[in-house]
């Protein structure tokens, strides 16, 4: 199949958008007065700070990349702390300013639509990055969702070992309004629901809150019993931890797996609180949509940037440029060749004296 006309359907429904963006200039100058627009900014709106991803890698990283590729183009930045009106008013704020291309990580991506059709009539390129709005969006990079959560399935039952056939899996899935959360509990369902015996309690956790999902895992423990389930299902590892302290309570010590390998999920990996995470490399994630982003700006061709075409969740939008990068399970024995070897989180960082035996013995060193 050719790569740069395959398209990729998430599930049963559609992805898509389409915009476009373009021009570079001189960083925080005057508008071009004559395209009545800001043809030397690009915006950069991510959609919450609980996650340390968005702080510590995404922004730095797209920020620097940008720098590197147009060094007199400015970025106006915002983070929504999961509030879609307040993204709403962000977006707008771009838009109004005459900014022409906007990297947008949405909190809503229903909501998104509207802001999207409108940017579009003036002209304004949304790379959606990360998470999947709805509307006519330029460009799209982000993850095979659905995969990732076929791998969470997947080692969630190889922690599970020979019992896997015989365990009750508790599920606390991501936030409803993020569009991925229902392609990581589709592509685990697809997996538990063959390799395990029932998913016999299941929750879908607001905001992604750590606090919510705590809460959550101590309803499921008083419902089902400290012995009426194996096994948790955690769509990331700020959840994970939440989960694993309401364990930790009631005396339950049970594999419990995660996502985004966070510094906290990892210790607690080492540790053998936190079976498994899920390792996304943001850096090329986050370089190509910088690079996107640029090229939009000046009015340059992106093919060779977006290998496939996604359709929208609701199946409106056809054929968005994409580029979807693969994930991969991490683990204690793996946390060495993966993330310390990328140079994600320097070993000191990982490896503070709670945690520096665990770590001898995971050979990081």
């Amino acid at each position: 199949m050719n790569a740069t006309t395959r398209r990729i359907v998430i599930g049963t429904a559609a992805l898509s958008m389409a915009v476009s963006l373009a021009a570079c200039g001189k960083a925080g100058d005057d508008k071009d007065s004559g395209s009545g627009g800001d043809s030397k900014t690009i915006g950069l709106l991510l959609p919450e700070n609980k996650t340390t991803r968005y702080e510590t890698f995404d922004r730095p990283i797209m920020e620097a990349k940008i720098e590197a590729l147009c060094s007199d183009c400015d970025v106006k930045y915002n983070n929504a702390a999961q509030d879609s009106e307040t993204q709403k008013k962000q977006f707008d704020a771009l838009v109004t300013q005459g900014v022409k291309v906007i990297i947008l990580d949405t909190v809503d991506y229903k909501a998104a639509k509207s802001w999207v059709e409108q940017a579009a009539k003036k002209d304004v390129k949304v790379v959606a990055y990360d998470r999947l709005a709805e509307g006519p969006i330029s460009a799209y990079v982000s993850y095979d969702n659905e995969k990732i959560g076929q791998l969470q399935g997947e080692a969630l039952v190889k922690a599970l070992r020979a019992k896997a056939k015989d365990s009750n899996v508790v599920m606390i899935n991501g936030s409803p309004t993020d569009p991925n959360a229902p392609f990581f509990k589709r592509g685990a369902h697809s997996v538990l629901d063959k390799q395990v015996k029932k998913v016999v309690y299941e929750q879908d956790i607001p905001d992604w809150s750590a606090d919510e999902a705590n809460k959550k895992m101590g309803a499921a423990i008083d419902s089902l019993g400290k012995n009426g389930f194996q096994g948790v299902y955690s769509a990331n590892d700020g959840m994970a931890g939440g989960i694993i302290t309401a364990l930790k309570k009631q005396g339950v010590k049970i594999p419990v797996g995660g996502q985004d390998s966070e510094l906290a999920g990892l210790q607690r990996i080492l540790a053998g609180e936190q079976a498994f995470s899920i390792y996304k490399q943001i850096k090329p994630e986050a370089e190509t949509t910088a690079e996107i982003a640029v090229r939009l700006l000046k009015g340059e061709k992106i093919d060779d940037l977006t290998p496939v075409k996604v359709d929208s969740i609701s199946g409106e939008f056809k054929g968005t440029p994409s580029k979807l990068y693969d994930a991969s399970v991490v683990t204690k024995d793996n946390i060495a060749s993966t993330i310390v070897a990328d140079k994600v989180y320097k070993v000191e960082e990982i490896c503070t004296a709670q945690y520096k035996a665990a770590c001898d013995a995971a050979g990081i060193k």
